[in-house]
């Protein structure tokens, strides 16, 4: 009986050893050991895509889902319009942002087109009359308080008509017209008119902006954090921690830095604190931040 079940077993062990002999022989021999790193590749390697593509589709969905959950972060850069130094580092920069361009300036409509045909959006930096400070800072084509009415439109409609492609308006100092009923009546009044949406630049912490606009049913946009209040890109790159902090925090950030006479040094600072955000935040122009934060979708009537 014991023979008998030993000349089954070799019966049945022989074809099984052959097979693991053939098997041996096709597959190509691989290290024993394999590094941590080598672990690690092989662990996080994407799977193949098949012939439908179906692995790159959900990549693609994965990335869009994480862009929709990271907080935005709108950069909004003023004082274009006069050829002013660092326009160019500005145009150069590797996200998206937003470019206020003051009204009647020699290079106005041109930084406009430019700033249009980069995919950035554009607003138009109306010189406001501040409560303190040099009247030639300026520049052409401000709006006064002692201006009547109808002199505060045709102010604010001239800026719009000068300045191509501008989806809305911040203030060019203004601390003074930010804080003045009236006036701001007429400013908003025109935005809504046009289909435009204005960024309160906060030179006035006492502004009626934010507040006039709730009322007329427009996005209450204000500035959060000035970057180049000190002239240096380190605290430029400084200011943009505090950027990605707040954003982080509440979700969005508007932040404000300028072209002129430290134009190249708030470029460094900005592209340094690019490089430190840019997993972490989501850049957006200015019109996406208010389309998705206050659900604004008005139809624009450009000149």
């Amino acid at each position: 009986m014991n023979t008998s079940n030993h000349r089954v077993k070799r019966v049945l062990l022989y074809p099984l050893a052959a097979a693991v002999i053939m098997s041996a022989a096709l597959i190509p021999s691989a290290p024993l050991a394999v590094s941590a790193a080598q672990a690690d590749t092989a662990l996080s390697a994407p799977a193949p895509a098949d012939s439908r593509g179906s692995s790159v589709s959900g990549n693609r969905t994965a990335g869009n889902q994480q862009q929709q959950a990271l907080s935005r972060v709108a950069v909004i850069i003023d004082d274009f319009g006069n050829s002013m130094r660092g326009t160019e580092e500005m145009f150069k920069l590797p996200v998206k942002i937003t470019v206020a361009v003051m009204p009647f300036l020699r290079s106005s409509e041109q930084d406009a087109r430019r700033a249009h045909e980069l995919g950035f959006d554009v607003l138009v930096h109306l010189p406001m009359e501040p409560r303190q400070g040099k009247p030639e800072w300026l520049g052409p084509g401000a709006v006064l308080t002692s201006m009547n009415d109808a002199e505060v439109r045709q102010r604010v409609e001239a800026a719009l008509d000068n300045v191509p492609y501008a989806i809305g308006i911040n203030n060019h100092m203004g601390s003074k017209v930010t804080g003045d009923e009236r006036v701001m009546g007429i400013v908003l009044e025109v935005c809504k008119e046009r289909g435009l949406f204005f960024v309160d630049s906060h030179t006035n912490y006492r502004s009626v902006a934010g507040r006039m606009a709730r009322e007329l049913g427009m996005p209450p946009v204000e500035n959060h954090i000035f970057l180049d209040d000190v002239h240096s890109a380190s605290h430029v790159a400084k200011q943009m921690k505090l950027v990605q902090e707040r954003a982080l925090s509440q979700k969005f950030c508007v932040t404000i830095g300028h072209v002129g006479i430290q134009g190249k040094e708030t470029a460094a600072g900005i592209r340094s604190g690019i490089a430190e955000m840019k997993d972490k935040v989501q850049f957006v122009g200015i019109s996406d931040l208010v389309r998705e934060e206050w659900k604004w979708n008005s139809r624009l009537t450009l000149p």
